[in-house]
């Protein structure tokens, strides 16, 4: 027998109502790929870990406040996102600790000339050169080329100015050009 689809919008209705299979399923929708979003940033899998528990808590407390239920993914992601940089600001803080250990990817150009031959440049040079850049660099440019964040959404998440946003990014992308430009010319 095969199993029945249950839609999210239908899931989701049962959530509100506290049905705990519900909010199970939701969560197993969701998981993989919040916790990634997560561990990008704050770079530590038991952090990473308790961030997805009390977002997915937060959203389950606060469904009823979500307007357009088919949003739920991308709301979900703005409080995985937030409860990170939180995380991430807080161990920064603490610790000074450089962001590092990021699997990043390249999903696009923006930004990036065509004559860098990114499809070329092995992932691990990448990475490399994504942890010498400064840390708020390295989150400027995961919030923008990975997440897909645009820059008024950045100034909300890392609390700076436009001007700010546009000038770091802007630097962080040349900075990243010119490491990566020895990698690219052998």
């Amino acid at each position: 027998m095969k199993p029945i689809l249950i839609h999210n919008k239908d899931l989701l209705e049962q959530c509100k109502l506290g049905n705990e299979r519900a909010q199970m399923e939701i969560y197993r929708r969701y998981y993989h790929a919040m916790y990634n979003t997560s561990y990008r940033i704050v770079k530590d899998k038991f952090v990473a870990e308790d961030i997805m528990q009390d977002s997915f808590l937060i959203a389950f407390t606060k469904l009823d406040t979500l307007n357009d239920v088919n949003m739920f993914g991308p709301w979900l992601k703005r409080i995985i996102i937030n409860n990170s940089i939180s995380a991430y600001r807080k161990n920064e803080k603490n610790q000074e600790v450089a962001l590092e250990e990021v699997l990043y990817k390249v999903e696009d150009d923006q930004g990036v000339e065509e004559d860098y031959q990114w499809s070329t440049i092995k992932a691990a040079q990448i990475i490399d050169c994504m942890k010498s850049l400064k840390s708020n660099y390295q989150l400027g440019l995961t919030l923008n080329l990975i997440e897909g964040y645009d820059y008024e959404e950045i100034c909300d998440i890392m609390n700076i100015s436009y001007a700010n946003c546009r000038t770091m990014i802007s630097r962080a992308k040349e900075s990243l050009r010119q490491k990566l430009k020895p990698i690219m010319d052998h």
